[in-house]
């Protein structure tokens, strides 16, 4: 029987129509370095096939943990057999070598008695599931409590960003009862990667080639090589990116290897928030170890309401992109306007420099600000008229319609919208020739857009999005840790996610 003690922090659930792809996978993921594997049985045609196949396995891989899970229809498993075949697919799967079984509570409580025996030959996880949301855990807890169990396994659906410590909570609440505690859904990923470190037993990861068996589930090559879950400590400084969407942000691949390449014990994670949910987001940051975020569409400038102070030019721009708590106190800067004015003074001599920014936003209200505080000749276009002109009139921008640019030419043209990032990769502010030398395009989300290649036909000089993306980018690191940011790994992490080689994304 399995030691809970000695578990592995991550354990890959497989779940698979046939036992010939679940062995394919099971070694694959033990060739890339796994040893504590779900065999999912209730996938299989006939589950029992499973235990031959869990034999086999430990046949040639002895030093594995194998935890076999059969999980009823009525608890959104696909064993559509009672609770009393579903003990006895667990039973044989112990006997075939399993060192663990998961058990829901609906069945734990019919059958307590055969899961004492059970409990002489291996460890047994009592599990609840909600894929409707997160109610009250601690009834729940409670409840699970009352039948016999080594773990309590409590995963729910994080529908609002307040609900992940609300089930990590329960680790600390209760201290001596061994427990695995996740949220479903891609805004549940902080507990996928916390759990661990914050009093859970493991967690679970999808397996590196394929779908995983719930709602959230990330590859284990993300969670250990981008996420490092088995090498940051309780005590870990946790940051992220606060967005909607977030699940294609490359961030958390830049800042964690660049916490990884200063040795810092912090990690860095995507907080999916909806625009509603900013008050409930601070719930948790309050609550949780949050230490600092990079914050982006679509929150840059509301997200200024519940800031204890504000940098005097991020208030004048009316938009913020980086918090910092300190003392209990979250600050707020803007680090776009580095992202705009350093690769941008090394094309050009801004003061009296013509430039046209593209876009209203909270990262044109950056640009335009700090260029016409550089002394930059600056006119703004948009899809808003309304806003184009306020935010001219604030920062001493001449206002431009879209048809009112036919005529004009700029030294550069600053573009700050979305069009042209993915998923919408082929969309372009200027369907014609670009008025302008220098093209700055914000977007690195793909990094050659549209916008990139009009402008590379034409001729034009560019910097790209990926440039300003790690300018602003170096200067967070800094601000947070007070240290210079590692560049070059930077750059390097941020050109791998891009291509797919460390992307972030929930499956």
């Amino acid at each position: 029987m399995a030691n809970k003690s000695q578990l592995p922090k991550v354990c890959i659930a497989l779940g698979f129509a046939d036992t010939a792809t679940l062995l394919q996978h099971a070694h694959a993921e033990v060739d890339s370095g796994e040893s504590f594997l779900e065999f999912r049985l209730d996938y299989l045609a006939n589950p029992i096939d499973g235990v031959a196949a869990i034999k086999k396995f430990l046949a040639d891989h002895p030093d594995c943990t194998v935890m076999a899970t059969c999980r009823r229809h009525q608890n959104h498993g696909r064993f559509n057999g009672s609770v009393d075949e579903q003990i006895r697919v667990l039973d044989a799967a112990v006997s075939a070598g399993a060192r663990a079984i998961d058990i829901e509570i609906e069945s734990a409580e019919i059958a307590h008695i055969r899961l004492e025996h059970l409990r002489s030959r291996a460890l047994v996880i009592v599990s609840f599931h909600n894929y409707g949301g997160t109610p009250a855990v601690d009834p729940i807890l409670r409840r699970m409590m009352k039948v016999p169990g080594d773990c309590f396994k409590l995963v729910t659906t994080a529908r609002k960003p307040s609900d992940n410590y609300r089930v990590l909570s329960l680790a600390k609440a209760y201290p001596k009862a061994p427990m695995v505690l996740l949220a479903m859904g891609e805004m549940g990923l902080p507990t996928r990667v916390l759990s661990a470190a914050m009093g859970g037993l493991y967690t679970y990861a999808a397996p590196n080639a394929a779908e995983g068996t719930a709602p959230g589930q990330i590859s284990a090559r993300l969670l250990r090589h981008i996420y490092r879950v088995d090498k940051f400590t309780k005590s870990a400084k946790v940051y992220g990116v606060v967005a909607d969407p977030v699940r294609h942000s490359i961030s958390p691949a830049v800042h964690n290897r660049a916490f990884q390449s200063r040795r810092m014990d912090a990690v860095y994670l995507p907080l999916l928030v909806h625009p509603a949910q900013l008050k409930d987001f601070f719930t948790m940051a309050l609550k949780m170890p949050l230490q600092g975020c990079s914050v982006t569409i679509p929150h840059k400038q509301k997200v200024m309401r519940y800031l204890d102070w504000i940098d005097p030019l991020a208030r004048r721009i009316g938009a913020v992109n980086t918090i910092t708590r300190r003392g209990g106190k979250w600050r707020g800067t803007n680090t776009d306007v580095d992202g705009v004015i350093v690769p941008l003074k090394k094309k050009l001599k801004i003061p009296k420099s013509s430039i046209l920014v593209v876009g209203n936003g909270g990262a044109a209200r950056g640009a335009a600000f700090a260029l016409t505080d550089a002394g930059a000749k600056v006119s703004i276009v948009g899809r808003n008229p309304d806003r184009v002109r306020a935010l001219s009139k604030a920062c001493g921008a001449a206002p431009m319609m879209k048809d009112q640019l036919p005529g004009h030419y700029y030294d550069a043209i600053i573009h700050a919208t979305p069009l042209g990032m993915y998923p919408h990769v082929n969309e372009c502010f200027f369907e014609g020739d670009i008025p302008g030398d220098l093209v700055f395009d914000m977007v690195y989300n793909p990094l050659e857009t549209q916008l990139v290649k009009h402008a590379r036909e034409q001729k034009k000089e560019i910097i790209p999005g990926l440039t300003m993306f790690l300018e602003q980018a170096a200067h967070q690191f800094e601000t947070w840790t007070g240290d210079s940011a590692p560049r070059s790994v930077m750059e390097k992490a941020a050109l791998e996610a891009l291509n797919g080689n460390a992307h972030p994304a929930v499956k």
